[in-house]
């Protein structure tokens, strides 16, 4: 190959060193090689200060870059060549002995392409390619190249072949070289380019980077080592691309997000100029791209040892705005990034904390979802990462609408749980910070949905009581678990046992239908087996399904029964149950079926019914550690418990497993234990013995004979001088394991009975217990001579006479502790009646008849039977509410149900409107439970509709979800149970509205059957049963509730059927539920499913000849059940003219001035005729809102957080005047003083010479007082109370109540804003509901 002739010098001679030949074409390559190697040497040897061998040795330098040379195809020429030019700029710098800038060119790429030699560290030449580098990097050749107008076309050649080149087998030597060289050029150029910069950030990019780990490294290290040069080269192409949107100056523009991260994890003061740039990016209107800006901060301020949070803060607060961003995928993004925040930055939980409360209420699923589980991972880092607040966020998702979200929060805190709690991973601060949440997750335990409750169980069975710690560790698990819980957690924990054993009942049914002989009436009953177990599982559809299979399955296969038969069976150990659930998994697996439903749902099952945690060993290790406390050697203090709380609580868990464990305590080890107890002197543990004794001793008086004769003197004790509730289990401890209990218990009665003495009620009321349990247990031995001790001593002696005075302080309750013993023994003494008779079962002796009498006068005479006054008012609510629940009580048998008169029940149903809070709240209750265990009449759930005259709105809102409650449960069972269409009258919730209407038509308040205010009171109640009835339209049940009322317009009361004025109060009432009906329902038009039947009890039977198609509504009354407009009145009359009304307390119509709510505290209103039955309560200070001192229990739970806001706890009640509206508008009420709330007022207060009013008479019963005057405000929160019950705003026909009220017949939504204005006066009584 022939080349142009490098220009020779002057003179035309090139000097070679000694022994070199000339280098020319026309020689070998191996020559040529031989001859450079010689040149190399000497080029090495020379140094700057050789001035006569430079000049001599100057032309073969111009020779050398020569075209020969710079394209030789030989690569070893090209290396010696490069070799020799690299000391040639060392030997004659600073000044090149090159002047043309294209041959500078020309030179430097050459040597740059010769670099690329670097690669291959195993060649033998590299040594050679290492002194190139060393050499250009020492002396800083490339620096000559500033000169060059296209300097940069050099430069970044030469970066990318160094970069390419750089790998792992390099040793340092070779880095720094490289760096040394690439760093000169950055730092001592006028600035770096763009092409330059993107072959330097290109290696940071995450492909390259995973392809050239090294490149990656040593770009690094080039940018911490260059960054004051670098950084404003940075910041211009970050602006460029940012903010300027000028993607083209770059290629490595889309990737600017990956860039700046890696940038600000190799130094931060890279991007000095850029962060502000993304906050501008921050406010976007893209979302994919503000989405990409969060996705970055994200790694950015979340990186370990950031410090951007606190050095830029308005980055940071614009960041944080993003966690309400409307696009999805940012708050979802932000949330995801808040757990490596609050793991790697603690100090930032405080800005964090009120970003995830928002997002923790999401509309969005995922979002959270994603809340719970960043919370959760930071706390199972560290629980000091997450403070009470976002541990709460956690705890609110536990009752998300959605199941993801429950199930994630509900083992997030199952987890943490475990670990602080369980294994005390953090010591016992940690264990308290969290010791809310094993009560959190067993109150989950009341929801509806069986996922929930599903979920529960297998959380106590794998992180609260692990089922696979050895037995005694579990069993300790487990004791003080159950000391540690709180009340409701406990019986949340017993609810699940129950269902358990249920379940496996079920099951147990269900085998032994498999055992019988194969029949239609054996099938049904099988289908109905399944069908409730299928209840029992997740997705009651699918399960129903799937439970036919297995079904099937277990009648086929005889071994499996055998399996499931021994898993059930109460002596199954917690070993053989896990076998067991082993073996029938393994049998119906389908190895070819990787997903199986089917056997998915059989788990859910048999994780139901084996018992994982309780068999004999158990009991044993229970009873074990009881007694460690008794003998004060447990742990007691240590876990946290006071010894007597742990053998209290310790007892009650043995009781509550004697009822589904029975079995498993019969041993004399356990009976021993138990006698223990009995002797000890806490009352709870002895009374929790007995019944322990009761569920399980079956078997002692035949096997463990020891025990008995130990026992029988103790439950006697008990009985004779034991407390009340001690008193009740021996009577039944002795009637359920003894054979001669007849004679076990004469010895018990016939000494009490002879004993009973009314002068000393202290010693009464044990006596008064056993004898009412004794008659109930074994009426045919007890029941005559009971008939005398009723006679003489009960109702005679004891019901009949009042031997002390009362204390006389006005409250109308009073703890129980305060109730004076001679009313204790009266209420027993009721008790014991209604025992005695649900013993006897018949009225063959008319006994029931003369007890209904008795306790309907003790209704009508407000419990003071003698009307001697005597008794203290708290002391007379006791006895109304013993009387109310009696007759309530003794309705459950059928035979005294039938006996029970109209009036009689009508008098009971009033006791859930009576004055006091607690009679209200404990009747409404008791009538709730035995309704829900169909044990009542339907006709008491009639009851609930008076519970809309309540004023306390807890109370209107546990009586309509006792309404909701009973419906479901009375539908289901209709469905459940075939035979039931037999007995739909009973049955079926929409018959309750007969009873309704009647028990309406005879409220003592509805005197006045044209009376605005009393038809909206009539209104509301039905609405208040109506509304729940008519949420669903089954089987056109709207047609058939017209068709109901239809159809008693067309009957008489059966109460007075000659009655014109009862009969038409009756049509008014039918006539207010049609209207009800008609505006609430678009289906009532259509065909009734079938013909409805109403009850002879109430209703006569239809007349043919008499056909009832009058209105009794005028146009008037309906206009104001449609909108609630007032009726009209002048203003003076309704000032100055109070409106007596028969049966109620007049009210006072003010006109609309804010000065008249409550300043006066001198005004009585003159005295109303009285009602016998029910008279109006007369003391302002005496209504129904919150009626003593004391903080009443409530039945419904209600958290004190909630309480606080009036808006949630409003108490409806009217001012003034059902129709002063302003008084509501305008000044707040001054709160009562504390405990005034059920006080009645002092005599002075109601003296005539200083009110100018005679005294009123004395309080009615059945309702707080219908009305107060503003002045009684000052005295009582109670004088809020308005109507009977639920307050009614007054619109005027401008107020937006109106049309509300018209459309939904419900409260208007000016009452809303008016509650809401009068918090203060609201407040003090709100908080003790």
């Amino acid at each position: 190959m022939e080349f142009p002739q490098q220009q020779k010098p002057a003179d035309g001679k090139i000097i070679y060193p000694p022994g070199v030949k000339e280098i020319t074409d026309k020689i070998t390559n191996d020559e040529v090689v031989k001859r450079l190697k010689m040149v190399v040497k000497t080029f090495m040897d020379m140094d700057q200060d050789s001035e006569d061998e430079k000049q001599q040795y100057l032309p073969l330098a111009l020779h050398l870059a020569s075209e020969f040379f710079l394209r030789n195809p030989n690569k070893d020429v090209r290396l010696l060549v490069a070799c020799c030019l690299a000391d040639i700029f060392r030997i004659y710098a600073p000044e090149a002995p090159y002047t043309s800038h294209d041959k500078l060119k020309d030179i430097f790429l050459f040597i740059t392409r010769q670099l690329k030699g670097l690669e291959d560290t195993k060649s033998p030449q590299f040594n050679r390619y290492f002194y190139l580098l060393e050499n250009i990097a020492w002396v800083k050749s490339y620096n000559i190249c500033f000169e060059l107008e296209d300097c940069n076309e050099i430069f970044i050649q030469l970066f990318k072949t160094l970069f390419s080149v750089i790998n792992n087998s390099h040793n340092q030597k070779v880095h720094m070289h490289m760096l040394d060289l690439m760093s000169s050029i950055i730092m001592e150029g006028d600035g770096v380019t763009q092409e330059l910069l993107d072959s330097i950030l290109i290696n940071l990019i995450p492909a390259h980077k995973n392809l050239n780990k090294q490149a990656f490294d040593l770009s690094k290290v080039l940018l911490k080592r260059t960054v004051q040069t670098i950084e404003t080269c940075i910041a211009n192409f970050f602006n460029q691309v940012l903010v300027l949107g000028k993607s083209s100056v770059s290629d490595l523009s889309e990737h600017v997000f990956d860039l700046i991260q890696e940038l600000f994890a190799i130094d931060p003061p890279l991007l000095l100029s850029v962060m502000p740039q993304l906050e501008f990016k921050l406010k976007s209107n893209d979302g994919e791209e503000r989405l990409a800006v969060v996705r970055l901060l994200a790694k950015l301020f979340g990186a370990k040892d950031s410090e951007l949070a606190t050095q830029n803060r308005p980055l940071w607060q614009c960041f944080l705005g993003r966690f309400n961003d409307i696009h999805v995928p940012v708050r979802l993004e932000c949330v995801k990034f808040a757990s490596h925040c609050l793991m790697n930055h603690p100090d930032l939980a405080k800005d964090l904390t009120e970003f995830l409360k928002v997002r923790s209420h999401d509309p969005e699923e995922a979002i959270r979802h994603d809340v719970i589980v960043t919370i959760i991972t930071a706390g199972k880092k560290d629980l000091c990462l997450v403070n009470d607040q976002l541990l709460g966020f956690v705890r609110e998702r536990t009752l998300d609408k959605r199941w993801r979200v429950r199930k994630e929060a509900m083992m997030g805190l199952a987890q943490l749980h475990k670990k602080y709690c369980l294994h005390h991973e953090a010591g016992k601060d940690a264990a308290q910070k969290v010791s809310w949440i094993k009560d959190k997750l067993l109150h989950i335990y009341y929801q509806n949905s069986i996922d929930d409750k599903l979920l529960v169980e297998k959380i106590f069975a794998q992180y609260m009581v692990p089922h696979n710690l050895e037995t005694e560790e579990k069993m300790k698990c487990l004791y003080y678990l159950y000391a540690c819980l709180d009340p409701n957690a406990v019986k949340a924990l017993n609810e699940m046992w129950k269902c358990q054993n249920m379940l496996r009942s079920q099951v147990r049914e269900l085998l032994d239908l498999h055992k019988q002989p194969t029949s239609e009436a054996n099938s049904a009953a099988m289908f109905g087996k399944l069908m409730t177990i299928a209840k029992n599982l997740p997705d009651p559809g699918k399960a129903q399904d799937f439970m036919k299979k297995f079904n099937q399955v277990l009648g086929e296969d005889e071994k499996l029964r055998v399996q499931l038969e021994l898993l059930i069976s109460p002596t199954c150990s917690c070993k053989q149950a896990d076998v067991c659930v082993r073996e029938i998994t393994r049998k119906l697996a389908n190895p070819k079926q990787p997903t199986n439903p089917f056997l998915e749902m059989v788990k859910f099952l048999l994780e139901r019914i084996a018992p994982v945690h309780i068999d004999s060993e158990a009991i044993s290790a229970l009873v074990k550690l009881l007694n460690k406390s008794i003998e004060g050697t447990a742990e007691d203090e240590e876990e946290g418990v006071m010894p007597d709380a742990a053998i209290r609580s310790g007892l009650e868990l043995l009781k509550v497993l004697s009822f589904t464990h029975p079995t498993s305590f019969h041993s004399a080890e356990t009976y021993e234990s138990l006698l223990q107890c009995l002797k000890m002197e806490d009352e709870k543990v002895a009374e929790a013995a007995i019944q322990i004794f009761r569920n399980t001793g079956h078997k002692i008086e035949t096997e463990l004979p020891q025990i008995r004769s130990t026992l029988i003197p103790i439950l006697h004790q008990k009985a004779k001088r034991g407390t009340p509730h001690q008193a009740k289990q021996a009577v039944h401890c002795i009637h359920a394991i003894f054979h001669n209990k007849e004679v076990q218990l004469a010895q018990i009665f016939e000494p009490l009975s002879r004993s009973l003495n009314a002068d000393v009620p202290e010693q009464l009321i044990t006596p008064l217990v056993s004898l009412g349990h004794i008659s109930m247990l074994a009426p045919d031995q007890f029941a005559s001579p009971m008939k005398s001790i009723v006679a003489n001593f009960i109702v005679k002696d004891l019901l009949m006479n009042d031997r002390s005075v009362g204390n006389k302080n006005g409250k109308l309750w009073c703890p129980d502790e305060e109730v004076s013993p001679e009313v204790l023994a009266k209420v027993h003494a009721i008790k014991l009646l209604v025992r005695w008779l649900l013993g006897m079962r018949n009225n063959q002796s008319k006994s029931a008849n003369s007890t209904l009498r008795l306790l309907s006068a003790m209704l009508v005479s407000e419990g003071d039977l003698t009307e001697q006054k005597k008794i203290s008012k708290s002391d007379m609510s006791r006895l109304r509410l013993a009387a109310g629940g009696a007759i309530m009580k003794l309705s459950q048998e059928p035979c005294y149900h039938e006996i029970i008169t109209p009036e009689q029940f009508q008098l009971s149903a009033l006791v859930i409107n009576d004055e006091c809070y607690q009679v209200r709240q404990i009747f409404a209750q008791k009538v709730h439970v035995a309704l829900v265990k169909l044990q009542l009449p339907l006709e008491y759930m009639s009851i609930f509709s008076l519970c809309a005259k309540d004023p306390v709105k807890e109370r209107r809102a546990h009586a309509r979800q006792c309404l909701l409650k009973n419906i479901s449960v009375r539908r289901e069972y209709i469905k459940q149970n075939p035979m039931a269409h037999e007995k739909l009258l009973s049955l079926l919730p929409e018959y309750v509205v007969p009873y309704m209407i009647h028990l309406l038509a005879h409220d003592p308040d509805f005197t006045k059957p044209q009376d605005f205010e009393q038809l909206r009171d009539i209104k509301e109640c039905l609405w208040f049963m109506l509304e729940v009835l008519m949420t669903k339209n089954e089987n056109n049940s709207h047609a058939f509730l017209k068709k109901m009322v239809d159809n008693i317009k067309q009957t008489k009361d059966a109460q007075a059927p000659d009655d014109p004025k009862t009969n038409e109060k009756l049509y008014i009432v039918c006539d207010i539920a049609l209207f009800v009906i008609v505006n609430k329902s678009t289906t009532y038009h259509l065909e009734s499913p079938k013909d409805p039947v109403l009850p002879t009890k109430f209703f006569t039977a239809p007349d043919k000849d008499f056909i009832n198609d009058k209105e009794y509504l005028s146009l008037e009354a309906r206009t104001v059940l449609l909108t609630g407009k007032p009726k009209p009145a002048s203003v003076l009359g309704t000032v100055n003219k109070p409106l007596s009304v028969t049966g109620k307390r007049p009210y006072n119509r003010t006109a609309g001035s804010e000065t008249g709510s409550n300043v006066s505290g001198n005004s009585e209103p003159s005295s109303p005729s009285g009602n016998k039955g029910r008279e109006q309560g007369t003391d302002a200070s005496e209504t129904g809102a919150s009626e003593n001192e004391e903080n009443p229990v409530i039945l419904l739970s209600v958290t004190p957080a909630k309480t606080e806001p009036v808006k949630n706890k409003e108490v409806n009640s009217e001012q003034s005047a059902a129709g002063n509206a302003s008084a509501e508008r305008g000044k707040k009420r001054a709160a009562p003083a504390d405990g005034s709330e059920n006080m009645h007022q002092s005599p002075e207060e109601n003296q005539p010479d200083e009110v100018g009013a005679p005294v009123p008479p004395k309080p009615r019963r059945g309702r707080p007082p219908k009305s107060q005057t503003p002045g009684s405000t000052e005295k009582s929160s109670e004088a809020k109370t308005g109507g009977r019950g639920r307050k009614r705003a007054a619109p005027t026909p401008e107020s937006p109540g109106e049309l509300l009220e018209a459309a939904n017949i419900k409260v208007p939504k000016q009452q809303k804003d008016t509650e809401a204005k009068k918090a203060p006066a609201q407040r003090q009584m709100d908080l003790q509901r």
